[in-house]
C-alpha cells in the first residue's frame, strides 16, 4: 500500500509510519520554506486583512516566526456571521445527499494534504510525526462519519403515526442556522474539522475562530475545505484573541450556536451565558483530571506503556491524558520502578526529528506552570524528571521534562487539578475500592483506564466509573486514542455540557432542532411521500 493511502492512528507505533517518512520530510521542506509568510483571514470566499497582524511561532524554537497572521476585530466578526446568515437559506435547503457530497470531497482533499497539514502542526504547537499524521486522519475521518449519519438518518425525515385517517405526519430535523466553532491549540485540525463537517452538514453555516498559537493550521484546514467543495459563502474564518474576536462572535445576537473546546472556566461562562434572550445549544468539551487504575491483577507489560504514552504523548497536553495513577500495593514498587525507566527511554526534543516521543509544551506560560506544579510536588518524591532539557539545541523552545511524582496524599491538588503537562502523580491503594473511589473524586469525568486481568474488575469499573470515554488494558494509551466511529468522546460532568458525544453516533443530530410537520388530506388515502419530500 502506498505510505499516502496508510492510515495513522493516535496508537500507532513507529514501525508503521517508517514507509511514510520521506513524504513528511517533503513536507516538512515545504513548509519552512514558507516561514514569516502573512495570512488573510477568510470571509465570503474573499481574503480579508484585520487591523494588524501577530506572530505564530514554533514552541520547538520561539525565535522562528511560523506564519504572520491577522488580528481581528468586531467589525471581522460582524462581517463574518453576516455572510454566514446570507450564505444559510441556500445552504440549508439544498438537498442533504448534495451537502454530503461535498463533505466527502472535503475529507479527501484533507487526506491528499494530510503531510503538508500535519507538517504544520508539527512546527506550529509541537506534536510527534505520529500525533500530527493521526489527527489529520482522524480530522478526515470524522468528515466522513458525520456525512455518513445524514445517510443512516435518511436526512432526519422520520414518518410518524397519525390518530387521524386523514393526517399525514412527519418530524423533520431542520438546522438551527449559524454556529460558531472556536477550536483549541491542542488539536487545531480534529477539533475544528469535526464540528465544522458536523454543521455543514446538517445544513448549518460556519464562523470558525482557530486558537491564535495555531492560527496557520487553522487556515491550512480552511483552505482545505474550501477547495474541497464547501461553498465560500457557507464556511468563513476569523483570527485575533479572545477579548478581539472570540468573545463578540459568541456573543453575536446572530450566531445560532456554538462549539467551544478548552478550560473548564471559559466553557462555563459560554455556557452559563450564551443564550440570553433565549435559549441556544452550546456544546462545550472542557478537559479533564484523567485516571487509570492498576491492580494486583493486572499485566504490568500492558499498564507501564499504556500510562506511558497516554500520559507523555503531546507532552500531556491533551484533553484526554492521563495525569493520575493509581496502584494496588502488591504491584506498586514494580510497576513504578518499569514505568520510571520507561519514562526515561522516551526522546524529548524536536517534534520535527523522527526520533522524538515528547516535544514541546505550547508556550512560556505552560512552563511556569509546570514549574510551578513541580514546586507543589516537594512534599513527596519527584521520580524522574522534574526539571528543563539540558541539551542546548533545546535552549530556545519550551522544553520541559516528563515528570512522575508520588508519595503525595491522594487529596493533595496535583491529584485534582488539571495541569495539561507532561507531569503525572501516582499514588499507592489498599485496595481497588478505593482506587474507585479516588479515581471518582474530581470535577471531571471525561476518560478513565483499568489495567486488569479479572474481567469481573473491569465490569466493576465500567459500571461505577464517573467518566464518559473508558478503556480497559489499552496498551496503545490507558486514557487516550478515542478514534470515530469507534470510540465516542463524551465527557461527564465538569468535562462537557451535552452528554453526546464527538465521534459518536448521537453528535450530528445536536446541529439540528425537530419540526413537527402535518398535512391534513380530503380524503385518507394520501400519500405520506409528499409530506416526506418536503422535509429533504
Amino acid at each position: 500500500m502506498a505510505a499516502a493511502a496508510q492510515k495513522i492512528t493516535y496508537t500507532a507505533t513507529p514501525d508503521q509510519i517508517e514507509a511514510m517518512h520521506s513524504s513528511f520530510d517533503e513536507a516538512l521542506e515545504r513548509f519552512e520554506a514558507t516561514f514569516g509568510t502573512a495570512y488573510p483571514m477568510g470571509i465570503d470566499g474573499e481574503p480579508v486583512e484585520g487591523t494588524s497582524l501577530f506572530d505564530v511561532v514554533s514552541p520547538s524554537d520561539t525565535s522562528v516566526v511560523l506564519a504572520r497572521m491577522q488580528t481581528g476585530s468586531v467589525d471581522s466578526v460582524n462581517a463574518a456571521v453576516a455572510a454566514a446568515r446570507a450564505g444559510y437559506p441556500a445552504w440549508s435547503a439544498r438537498p442533504w445527499r448534495e451537502r454530503v457530497a461535498i463533505i466527502h470531497s472535503a475529507a479527501e482533499t484533507i487526506r491528499e494534504r494530510k503531510f503538508d497539514l500535519a507538517a504544520i502542526m508539527i512546527h506550529e504547537c509541537g506534536k510527534s510525526r505520529t500525533e500530527a499524521i493521526g489527527e489529520v486522519e482522524e480530522g478526515a475521518d470524522l468528515l466522513d462519519y458525520y456525512a455518513k449519519q445524514m445517510v443512516l438518518a435518511d436526512g432526519f425525515t422520520l414518518p410518524m403515526e397519525s390518530l387521524d385517517p386523514r393526517e399525514r405526519n412527519v418530524s423533520v430535523l431542520r438546522p438551527f442556522g449559524v454556529w460558531a466553532v472556536l477550536a483549541p491549540f491542542n488539536f487545531p485540525h480534529a477539533l475544528a474539522a469535526g464540528p465544522i463537517g458536523g454543521a455543514l452538514v446538517t445544513g448549518n453555516t460556519v464562523v470558525f475562530k482557530p486558537a491564535s498559537a495555531t492560527a496557520l493550521s487553522g487556515y491550512a484546514l480552511y483552505q482545505a475545505l474550501i477547495d474541497g467543495g464547501v461553498p465560500a459563502d457557507v464556511l468563513h474564518f476569523v483570527t485575533g484573541g479572545g477579548r478581539e474576536v472570540g468573545e463578540p462572535l459568541v456573543k453575536h445576537p446572530d450566531v445560532d450556536g456554538a462549539v467551544f473546546t478548552g478550560s473548564k472556566e471559559v466553557g462555563m461562562d459560554l455556557y452559563n451565558n450564551f443564550g440570553v434572550e433565549y435559549p441556544k445549544p452550546i456544546l462545550t468539551e472542557m478537559g479533564g483530571k484523567n485516571p487509570a487504575i492498576v491492580t494486583r491483577n493486572a499485566d504490568l507489560d500492558k499498564a507501564v506503556e499504556g500510562v506511558a504514552r497516554s500520559a507523555f504523548g503531546f507532552s500531556g497536553q491533551k484533553c484526554s491524558a492521563c495525569s493520575r495513577v493509581y496502584v494496588e500495593r502488591p504491584v506498586y514498587d514494580e510497576f513504578m520502578d518499569r514505568l520510571v525507566s520507561r519514562t526515561k527511554e522516551l526522546v524529548v526534543g524536536n517534534p520535527a526529528d523522527r526520533a522524538v516521543f515528547v516535544g514541546p509544551v505550547i508556550d512560556a506560560a505552560a512552563v511556569t506552570r509546570f514549574e510551578e506544579a513541580v514546586k507543589q510536588a516537594e512534599s513527596g518524591t519527584v521520580r524522574t524528571g522534574g526539571g528543563r532539557p539540558s541539551d542546548p539545541a533545546l535552549a530556545n523552545g519550551t522544553f520541559v521534562e516528563p515528570t512522575i511524582v508520588d508519595g503525595l496524599p491522594l487529596d493533595h491538588d496535583l491529584f485534582h487539578r488539571e495541569l495539561f503537562l507532561p507531569f503525572l502523580a501516582v499514588g499507592a491503594v489498599d485496595s481497588f475500592d478505593e482506587a474507585l473511589t479516588a479515581a471518582n473524586d474530581t470535577e471531571y469525568g471525561l476518560t478513565a483506564g483499568i489495567f486488569t486481568e479479572d474481567e469481573g474488575e473491569i465490569g466493576r469499573f465500567f459500571d461505577t466509573i464517573e467518566a464518559g470515554v473508558v478503556y480497559a488494558n489499552r496498551k496503545g494509551g490507558a486514557t487516550t486514542g478515542a478514534w470515530p466511529e469507534c470510540q465516542p468522546f463524551c465527557g461527564w460532568k465538569g468535562s462537557g455540557s451535552s452528554g453526546k458525544g464527538a465521534l459518536g453516533p448521537y453528535y450530528v443530530v445536536q446541529f439540528l432542532r425537530e419540526q413537527s410537520r402535518t398535512v391534513v388530506v380530503d380524503t385518507p388515502a394520501g400519500d405520506p411521500a409528499t409530506i416526506q419530500k418536503a422535509g429533504e
